[in-house]
């Protein structure tokens, strides 16, 4: 069992190949047989986990377990807490209840610049759009719908600038320079799948449970 980490850069997809000529995971990985466990958005940056063990890979896609996914956040304005507590409850986005999150506001983590890497040879810092102020956020979700942090931010208000996935279940980025990739060890694969194994399944299919319309009005 190979199982590896990813510190995807910005404007990278979770793929190893495409027709339109983008930058994938190819460029940074030379390493046959294995494959993305989940995805993460082309704008978005952070820790990718990819693994030539299919049962693994199932594992650590299957959205019935909540294994959960931590994110650096950054948005747009000074933000209180008071504008976090919806997190709690499970916000409704496009008529369906996503499962409760937690969210926090954090100093800023300090990750370094937004590079690109369009032209692997020649990364290039690529500046967040030039808001004042911002807030950083540490948010941490069980779930894995598209663009699902961001528009969970955006559900309360804070518009996204920028967005670096720190952790899966009990695997961080740490010390891991963007672009770069390490081998998991044999601690860290066991608990990946000792997670899998304890994990509590929330129902029988990957469908959030939708919200149902109220008889007078939507609510």
């Amino acid at each position: 069992m190979r199982v590896i980490a990813f510190h995807k850069p910005f404007h990278v997809l979770t793929q190893f190949t495409d027709a339109e000529g983008r930058t994938t995971l190819k460029s940074f990985i030379d390493i046959q047989g294995i494959y993305a466990a989940g995805r993460l958005d082309y704008d978005s940056e952070g820790l990718l986990l990819l693994t030539d063990d299919g049962p693994l890979n199932q594992s650590l896609t299957d959205p019935r377990h909540e294994r959960p996914k931590t994110y650096w956040a950054q948005v747009e304005g000074k933000v209180s807490p008071a504008q976090l507590t919806p997190f709690e409850h499970g916000l409704v986005l496009s008529g369906e209840r996503m499962r409760p999150a937690k969210a926090r506001i954090i100093a800023d983590p300090r990750i370094g610049p937004r590079m690109s890497y369009a032209d692997p040879a020649n990364p290039v810092a690529v500046p967040v759009r030039d808001y004042h102020p911002t807030t950083w956020l540490e948010i941490e979700v069980h779930e894995g719908k598209k663009h699902q942090v961001r528009r969970m931010t955006a559900a309360v208000g804070l518009p996204c600038l920028r967005l670096v996935r720190n952790a899966i279940g009990p695997i961080t980025l740490d010390a891991l320079a963007c672009g770069k990739w390490r081998p998991l060890t044999a601690a860290e694969i066991y608990l990946l799948e000792a997670q899998a194994r304890h994990a509590r399944p929330t129902g029988p299919t990957s469908e959030p449970r939708a919200v149902k319309k109220r008889a007078k009005g939507h609510g």
